[in-house]
C-alpha cells in the first residue's frame, strides 16, 4: 500500500486548508485511514481517523470542531479539512492506513502504512 499526501502550504491564522491522501495498492487490506502531525521537536500526534467501510470517525480533542476527516471510497482518498487554523497547527502532516484495534486507534503503532508528509505552516 502506498499513500501520497498533498495539500499542505502556508496560510495565515484563521485560514483553512484541505489535505488529501490517496491510497494505492492493496488498499482493501486496511480498514482505517488516520491523520497525524509532527511539529519540530515534538512527538507525532494523532488528529483524526475514519473507517473506510462506514465512515465512522474519531478526533483528538485538540482539533475536534475545527478539523473534519472524510473519505471518497471510489477514489481511495481521504481528506482532512482544517479550519480556523492557528500558529500551533504548524507541523508536517501525515496520513496513515492500517487495521488498528480500538486501543491503538490514536497511536502510531496502530497503522502500518504511512505517507511522506506534507508541510502546513500557519503564520500569526
Amino acid at each position: 500500500v502506498q499513500l501520497q499526501a498533498s495539500g499542505g502550504g502556508s496560510v495565515q491564522a484563521g485560514g483553512s486548508l484541505r489535505l488529501s491522501c490517496v491510497a494505492s495498492g492493496r488498499t482493501f487490506t486496511n480498514n482505517v485511514m488516520g491523520w497525524f502531525r509532527q511539529a519540530p521537536g515534538k512527538e507525532r500526534e494523532f488528529l483524526a481517523s475514519i473507517r473506510w467501510r462506514d465512515g465512522g470517525t474519531g478526533y483528538a480533542s485538540s482539533v475536534r470542531g475545527r478539523f473534519t476527516i472524510s473519505r471518497d471510497n471510489a477514489k481511495n482518498r481521504s481528506y482532512l479539512q482544517m479550519n480556523s487554523l492557528k500558529p500551533e497547527d504548524t507541523a508536517v502532516y501525515f496520513c496513515a492506513a492500517g487495521n488498528p484495534i480500538l486501543s491503538a486507534l490514536m497511536f502510531e503503532r496502530g497503522y502500518r502504512y504511512w505517507g511522506q508528509g506534507t508541510q502546513v505552516t500557519v503564520s500569526s
